[in-house]
């Protein structure tokens, strides 16, 4: 059987005692923590490990002897490692000794109470980075196969006892305890001065931002909000969508609740460096605008470009109203028609003037907004863009209601000709006799829906794709705003920087070999993809638009039924 014995690199150079560790039995695995060098006793060694198995809840214990003879020469050093195995009593009982700088190791075991005591187990010997190991978190493989599922547990035992096991990393060689330890951090504990002094400060300040924001949301689940006009405006703008998910963002980093585990505590980074950078971004383009006078620039050029637009509709109007590419429409409803959203672009024309005077001003407090962030700002942006093309709304509206009433009216017809009819309370189409003068007045409603179509559709055509193209531009300013609010920002730079805490798995490298000693393996980290990082830290985030599928749309569009550009109620969101 095969014997696999850890050890941790950094105790090559240790001088020479007793290896303390974890012995795994169902892989057959001893997992080395460290090395207890002389002098030590062994009842105080044995009343140390009990103190680190009640914390850790680890099953620590004495698993052999480590010997370094460029350290200590004496000839009964090898007897007296020996002996040590029958005060800890492990089975078995690992004797790892190394020469001088030479880099292959003899590696031995002795089992007392085996039933073959000559018959000597193959060992391997895997050298590892002790603290990436400690410091990295091994995620389960993306693909779920029985045999990849299988090896991630057996890696997860090994990385959990390392990580599990900080509290023994915690005593370097500068304690003055009787017990001596050759560890990762022999030569001193990490710390950052510049670090514990913002733990400290984020008490006070986390308690501070915990009671306004209970305050806020307070306000935002008050009565008032309920009212018809504000609750409406709430729900529809998504400039408070995007303020209602980031007061969730700040509750969650300002929550007094330790994070139980891997997952967790990487939210709250992504979040809190996700909404750091937002705000950063937001402030560069608030002291952007505000230079050289840039607001005063686009007030100045807002009225021009809505009289552009404006008059590029009238011209389209016009167009319509004659004969479009050659085609013959029905002369008294395309007039109607016409001049029906002739009339609406010259009251949106009169609303746009009124308001010019206030435009720069009302500009001015809009570029504060992005203080708060740049998806703020963003989603602003889009609601402007909303209310400025809200005469282009109203004509799609217009024109989809009549092309759907028309659309529906001869479906309905068309069953009238059939001899069948629509059951209501079946929600089915079933035969029905109709007599003479219901099939007469039927023919004639079908002829006229059916010549007046074209006309209806003409404008329905051309008022769907003005409004997609708003639509489009609201929804590549949404899927910006989607991208910020999503990307794990933390996550990704600790994979640019430091690859090995976002394990996805080990590769073992063969190092140089010698006849007669064990085989020995360097164990690697291989680190999570990219994609991989973004796809399990992807943070959720809202959608102002109904995720609807192509084949839903085309029939939307066909059968004229709106496309709002918010969700429903009653919609189902991911």
């Amino acid at each position: 059987m095969v014997l696999k014995v850890f050890f941790p690199s950094c105790c090559s150079s240790a001088e020479s005692g007793i290896l303390i560790g974890r012995w795994i039995s169902e892989q057959n695995s001893a997992v080395i923590l460290a090395v207890v060098h002389f002098p030590f006793i062994p009842v105080q060694v044995k009343q140390y490990l009990g103190e680190i198995q009640r914390v850790t809840k680890v099953d620590v214990s004495v698993l052999g002897s480590w010997s370094n003879s460029k350290q200590e020469k004496e000839e009964s050093l090898s007897e007296f490692l020996e002996d040590l195995g029958t005060i800890f009593c492990h089975e078995p009982w690992i004797q790892i000794s190394k020469e001088g700088d030479s880099k292959f190791w003899s590696c031995s075991t002795l089992q007392k109470h085996s039933k073959n005591p000559q018959e000597e187990e193959e060992i391997i010997l895997v050298y590892y980075d002790q603290r990436k190991v400690m410091l990295s978190h091994l995620h389960p493989p993306l693909d779920t196969s029985g045999q990849g599922a299988e090896d991630s547990s057996k890696l997860w035992a090994i990385f959990d006892t390392v990580a599990r096991s900080q509290v023994l990393f915690m005593t370097d060689r500068y304690d003055e305890g009787p017990i001596k330890l050759t560890h990762w951090q022999s030569d001193g504990v990490e710390a950052s001065i510049i670090v514990e002094l913002l733990k400290q400060a984020s008490v006070p300040a986390c308690m501070l931002l915990t009671w306004l924001l209970s305050l806020l949301s307070g306000l935002c689940r008050s009565r008032v909000l309920n009212f018809w006009p504000l609750s409406f405006l709430w729900s529809k703008l998504s400039t408070c969508e995007q303020l209602g998910h980031r007061l969730q963002h700040l509750q969650v980093i300002s929550s007094n609740k330790k994070a139980q585990n891997q997952s967790q505590l990487m939210r709250k980074a992504n979040i809190f460096v996700s909404l750091l950078i937002d705000v950063a971004l937001g402030i560069l383009l608030m002291s952007w605008l505000y230079r050289k006078n840039r607001i005063g620039h686009l007030a100045d050029t807002l009225i021009p470009v809505a009289d552009r637009v404006a008059e590029e509709l009238q011209d389209l109007l016009q167009w319509l109203m004659g004969a479009p590419a050659g085609l013959k429409m029905n002369r008294a409803l395309d007039q109607v028609l016409g001049r029906f959203f002739l009339y609406h672009i010259h009251l949106w024309i009169s609303y746009i003037h009124l308001l010019s005077p206030f435009i720069e001003m009302i500009l001015w407090y809009v570029g504060l907004s992005a203080c708060l962030g740049l998806t703020v700002a963003l989603c602003l942006l889009s609601d402007i863009i909303a209310l400025l093309t809200f005469h282009i709304y109203c004509f799609y509206v217009y024109g989809a209601r009549l092309y759907c009433l028309k659309i529906y009216g001869l479906s309905s017809l068309w069953r009238l000709f059939r001899g069948k009819k629509w059951n209501v309370l079946r929600q089915r189409v079933d035969s029905c006799s109709y007599d003479l003068d219901q099939l007469f007045i039927g023919t004639l409603l079908f002829t006229i829906l059916l010549f007046l179509l074209p006309t209806t559709a003409l404008y329905y055509l051309v008022f769907t794709l003005l409004r997609l193209l708003v639509v489009i531009v609201q929804g590549l300013i949404h899927l910006l705003v989607d991208l910020i609010d999503s990307l794990p920002l933390y996550s990704l730079i600790l994979r640019l920087c430091r690859s090995y805490r976002l394990a996805a798995g080990v590769k073992f490298r063969v190092l140089e070999q010698q006849d007669g000693k064990p085989l020995r393996l360097l164990m690697q980290i291989n680190p999570l993809s990219y994609g991989g990082v973004v796809q399990t830290y992807r943070l959720p985030t809202y959608s102002c638009y109904p995720r609807d599928s192509w084949a839903s749309l085309c029939k939307k569009l066909f059968l004229g039924e709106l496309i709002y550009p918010w969700k429903h109620k009653g919609d189902k969101q991911n």
